[in-house]
Order: structure tokens, then C-alpha cells, then sequence
């Protein structure tokens, strides 16, 4: 049984949700976002379709995210959208149960990570193993992970950024703040309200965020007209947004982002911060792509400071190099506690 068993490796965010299929490469992206009936408590739809529906549901309709900050928020409707997506990458006449590996932030406990095995396992997994967020990300970045030398891993998704010093394989420090893309679009939302009495969105937010935003102050700044609702007169306006305001919105939050980073960097032991120095700081996931992100790291911690290629997919490409390498990694980095 377990020959035939597909494999299927699952990047679990708090925005996004990815799944590779070894061989095929990333079959499926959708946003992690589920649309429920309030009336029948019945789940109405899932990914995709159900972001649309955000902030323009009736009121017997919530579309909500079951992932908060990396973790499971909500049990029952995580395991119908894990379920879902992996209906969806394996096709529906598929018999064997597949083999699944899921990566969670690396500051999980142990109560979170059995909580993902058992989703995964009750939405059809023949097993379920869970894996954390910096390795796949350094696998996927292509860092050869089991040299005797100091790598540093920074991947910024939606809910947390996740840093992490990795040597023979392992985690010698890290830290898990739950400070990332999420945060900076609240933060642009803040903005308007306090700057300009404007009322937005969060997608209008994560728009701004993604077309004009920054890391650092800019010389040339990029400007985007923003339609909201006038919090005074309650009607619908303009206002024109430019950078280098929108770099002065999500400092704190860029601060904090940073902050993770020092404090790895300050519990690396020093033959490790060493090797650090020599091969610089890889940056991986979707909101280390924000403008000038590398130039912020070294100007904050001195180290250089790389993007890592398809840094959004870096952890989802790490499941795939992890499944197909299951043997090697088992011993090391997967836990099926």
C-alpha cells in the first residue's frame, strides 16, 4: 500500500496555502481562506473562491482564515480546507491515501504540531509528518543544509517570520514572531484611517503594500491613487499614496521584523556567526519580496543580506526536495510527535 502512496507536500500559511506534487513542482496556490454559513455552521467554499467573498459577505456568511499566525485557529475547518486541497492536487480517482508533509512555523510546540498531523491525518493522510518553516526554506533556497557550516535562514510569510541559524541539518537558534506580511497591511490600513480619514481594506492594503512599498526610504518614490470610503462624509474617494509614506507606516513592524533577526544573530554560537558573516543572510517567503528588504536587514544587523530565487515558493519547493530525500531527512528534521 504504502509503494503506491502518493506523496504530497503541503506549505501551510497563514495566507496562502501551497501544495507540491514530486515530479509536477507547485500544483496548486490558493489562498488559505475558508467561507462558512453561519446559519448551518456548513463549510460554503474554500481558496480562491472563498477570498473573493472577503468583506463583501451577508451577514450568514463569514469567510475567515482557520490559520492564525502559523498555527491552527480553528480545528474543524482547517481540516475540511487541507481535505480540499488535497482532493484538488491528487485528482479525485486517486485510491491511495498519500503521504503527507506539512511545514509549521519554527517556535510550534509540540500541542501544535500534533493538531497538524491530526488535521492532516483525519483529511485523508496515510501519514503525516511536519517540518520547520526555516529548513524547508533553507532546502528550497538550495542551501546545503547538512554541512558542518552556519546557515542563516529568514523567511517572512503572512503571519510570522521565521529566523533560524541551521548547521549540520538542525536548528541551532531561532525565532518565531508573529510580526509579517499581515502586520504591514494592518499597519498601511492604520495610516489611511489616522492620515487621511480613509476606511480600506486589506486586500487594498497588501495592493499598496506590493506596487509602491518599501523597506527603506526611497529617492524616487512611486505614487497609487487609493480608492476608500471617507470615514467623515461615509462616500467613496481618492487619495494618492507614495512611498516613502508608506515606508514611515510599517516601521514599527519592519522594526520588530528585525528585531527577530539580532536576536538569532545574538545566540549564534561564534564559529557559526563567523560562517554567517562569510555567506550572508538568505531571505525567503512572500513579504521578504517587499522593495529594498535586504538592504533593510544589512543595514540593521551588518550582515549582507540575499533574496533567495522564487522566494515565495521556497518552502513549498523544500517539501518536495524533503519527500523525495524522506529517508536522509527523517533522522534529522522530521517529527512525528
Amino acid at each position: 500500500m504504502a509503494f503506491f502512496s502518493p506523496k504530497l507536500g503541503i506549505d501551510l500559511g497563514t495566507t496562502n496555502v501551497l501544495v507540491f506534487l514530486p515530479g509536477k513542482g507547485v500544483v496548486l496556490n490558493e489562498p488559505s481562506v475558508v467561507a462558512v454559513s453561519t446559519e448551518t455552521n456548513k463549510v460554503l467554499a474554500i481558496g480562491a473562491e472563498a477570498k473573493k467573498m472577503i468583506g463583501r459577505t451577508p451577514d450568514s456568511i463569514i469567510a475567515y482564515r482557520p490559520m492564525k499566525d502559523g498555527v491552527i485557529a480553528d480545528y474543524r475547518v482547517t481540516e475540511a480546507m487541507l481535505r480540499y486541497f488535497m482532493r484538488k492536487a491528487l485528482g479525485k480517482w486517486n485510491l491511495f491515501k498519500p503521504t503527507v508533509l506539512v511545514s509549521v512555523p519554527a517556535g510550534v510546540t509540540s500541542t501544535e504540531k500534533r493538531a497538524v498531523i491530526e488535521a492532516a491525518v483525519k483529511a485523508g493522510a496515510a501519514d503525516a509528518f511536519v517540518v520547520k518553516e526555516p529548513i524547508l526554506a533553507a532546502i528550497g533556497a538550495g542551501i546545503p543544509i547538512q554541512e558542518p557550516s552556519g546557515r542563516m535562514v529568514a523567511d517572512t510569510g503572512g503571519g510570522t517570520i521565521d529566523v533560524a541559524v541551521i548547521s549540520l541539518g538542525g536548528i541551532v537558534a531561532s525565532t518565531s514572531v508573529k510580526v509579517a506580511g499581515n502586520a504591514l497591511d494592518r499597519a498601511i490600513i492604520d495610516y489611511a484611517k489616522k492620515q487621511y480619514n480613509l476606511s480600506i481594506g486589506d486586500k487594498t492594503a497588501e495592493e499598496i503594500k506590493i506596487t509602491i512599498g518599501s523597506a527603506v526610504p526611497v529617492a524616487e518614490e512611486l505614487t497609487m491613487g487609493v480608492k476608500g470610503r471617507d470615514l467623515v462624509s461615509g462616500l467613496p474617494r481618492t487619495v494618492e499614496f507614495k512611498t516613502n509614506e508608506i515606508v514611515q507606516a510599517i516601521n514599527r513592524e519592519l522594526r520588530e521584523m528585525m528585531n527577530a533577526i539580532r536576536k538569532v544573530l545574538q545566540e549564534t554560537p561564534p564559529e557559526l556567526a563567523s560562517d554567517i558573516i562569510d555567506n550572508g543572510i538568505i531571505l525567503t517567503g512572500g513579504t521578504s519580496q517587499l522593495r529594498n528588504m535586504p538592504e533593510l536587514v544589512f543595514r540593521r544587523t551588518g550582515v549582507e543580506a540575499k533574496l533567495a530565487t522564487d522566494a515565495y515558493y521556497c518552502v513549498a519547493r523544500g517539501t518536495g526536495v524533503a519527500l523525495k530525500h524522506l529517508d536522509t531527512y527523517k533522522k534529522s528534521i522530521l517529527s512525528k510527535k
